[in-house]
């Protein structure tokens, strides 16, 4: 059974930093690459960033150099470190992965910045 569990979540002021995991099971984590998606109400659920398997990193132009991912696969877990936050990221933010052609979701972990 797979199993992706956020947490980290909650409210912030704008400027403040955050630390989100997602701890994995039922995966082969290490050889996985992890995504953290965020949907804020009334929009859809966009990609904030990406770690492969290898390491190598990717993310939204609108969150580069404030919001670092990284993995400890011995924890079989990934974070998401956002610096500077903004009212607009107000949103949930959601721990994704791909494994045997299917997308598996977390459950969400809401992340609150206020003005």
């Amino acid at each position: 059974q797979v199993q992706l569990v956020e947490s980290g979540g909650g409210l912030v002021q704008a400027g403040g930093s955050l630390r989100l995991s997602c701890a994995a099971s039922g995966i082969p984590f290490s050889i996985n690459a992890m995504e953290w998606y965020r949907q804020a109400p009334g929009k859809q659920r966009e990609l904030v960033a990406t770690i492969t398997s290898g390491g190598s990193t990717n993310y939204a132009e609108s969150v580069k150099g404030r919001i670092t991912i990284s993995r400890d696969n011995a924890k079989n877990t990934v974070y998401l470190q956002m610096n500077s936050l903004k009212p607009e990221e107000t949103a949930v933010y959601y721990c994704n992965t791909k494994a045997w052609g299917f997308d598996f979701w977390g459950q969400g972990t809401q992340v609150t910045v206020s003005s």
